[in-house]
């Protein structure tokens, strides 16, 4: 046990807050790195979808049939006109 006025001195203290201070810095930077990166990968990922620069140029959106459909109408016939229509 340690009795007596043991414990860090405030130039010790200070030097903890600043290292701290910096891993914080370097820990945000890191973050925002990963974030810019994150951010720039699903621009190109939508941009591929619509535009279709991946697969041979056919827009993928349109290729596999996942593009806006109608309701109302349809080429098979199973739309709401070709139902009650």
């Amino acid at each position: 046990m340690c009795f007596g006025g043991g414990g860090p001195s405030q130039a010790e203290k200070q030097t903890s807050v600043d290292q701290r201070l910096e891993a914080d810095e370097a820990k945000r930077q890191e973050a925002e790195k990963m974030a810019e990166q994150k951010k720039e990968d699903i621009q190109s990922a939508i941009e591929e979808r619509f535009t279709g620069t991946k697969n041979g140029g056919a827009a993928i959106a349109r290729r596999s049939g996942t593009g806006q459909r109608s309701l109302f109408r349809s080429q098979t016939g199973s739309g709401f006109l070709g139902r009650f229509g």
